[in-house]
């Protein structure tokens, strides 16, 4: 950037601040970068998607100013897969799906490539495979972790949301839904 502000100068422009955007999916921490970069709380930050509504310019130091932008998504995606798997990350609000249904999408995925990281997380019996049902599965989490409703029938809702929350904050281990090809 040293060139370019030397060009600038050079042109007579004074004190002008060089400008970048800061763009991604949503929740990957965009306004957290800008934050740390600025040493404090000019941007507002939330573990969910969605908090920064609108476009916001933060002035750093050192005459640079950064657009703290919302999230963005394609309009489309080609294969729901896609999107099911940027719901389960969190990049998507959880308000509009139903997290029941998603969870069972992420127990899916997650025992095709590591059945180990929820037997472990929830000290299930070793011998449940990955040929498990999703929805039976979420039944044994829930009941491992006590989650019961009255009369003893286990409170699957509350079950997808711990499994959702634990995985997107790695506690069931580093894993990648998407592998190189």
């Amino acid at each position: 950037m040293k060139e370019k502000t030397e060009r600038r100068k050079n042109r007579g422009i004074i004190n002008s601040n060089i400008r970048a955007m800061v763009a991604g999916i949503p929740n990957v921490g965009k306004s957290t970068f800008i934050n740390s970069l600025y040493g404090r709380a000019g941007a507002d930050t939330a573990d969910r998607p969605g908090v920064t509504r609108g476009r916001q310019w933060i002035k750093l130091s050192g005459g640079l100013d950064l657009l703290d932008t919302p999230g963005i998504l394609w309009p489309k995606f080609e294969d729901e897969n896609v999107g099911i798997k940027l719901a389960v990350t969190g990049a998507v609000a959880d308000s509009i799906l139903d997290r029941v249904t998603l969870c069972e999408h992420l127990l899916a995925m997650l025992s095709e490539i590591n059945p180990s990281s929820y037997i472990k997380r929830y000290k299930l019996n070793e011998n449940i495979g990955p040929e498990a049902n999703p929805r039976e599965l979420l039944e044994i989490i829930g009941n491992a972790r006590g989650f019961k409703l009255k009369g003893g029938v286990i409170d699957i809702e509350r079950a997808a949301v711990i499994v959702l929350d634990e995985f997107r904050a790695g506690k069931l281990g580093r894993i990648t839904l998407e592998l190189p090809v």
